[in-house]
């Protein structure tokens, strides 16, 4: 039974536009092999409230996708040892 999650995260801005783009659409590549992508929201470049790893700035991405239940953990285990993401959060959505 698949479910509904929703997944933000920030890239560090200072590895360049290029590297960005690769790096999203690796994640992006990861999810849409385990999961159906329902919706990419691109917000871009905006400035962190606090410094994170002496950054001051991060590239936002939304997703929402649809995957079976365990497939979170697996993002979650691999953006966390994922060079340049600064943040992410997958959450589930309820019906």
């Amino acid at each position: 039974m698949s479910r509904k999650y929703e997944l933000l995260y920030a890239l560090n801005t200072s590895i360049g536009d290029d590297a960005i783009e690769a790096l999203n659409q690796r994640i992006q590549d990861l999810i849409s092999n385990q999961a159906e992508i329902e919706n990419i929201d691109v917000w871009g470049r905006r400035r962190l409230a606090y410094e994170i790893q002496d950054e001051t700035e991060g590239y936002f991405v939304l997703i929402n996708f649809e995957s079976e239940p365990d497939f979170p953990s697996e993002i979650n285990r691999v953006l966390r040892i994922t060079d340049n993401v600064l943040r992410y959060l997958v959450t589930s959505i309820e019906e």
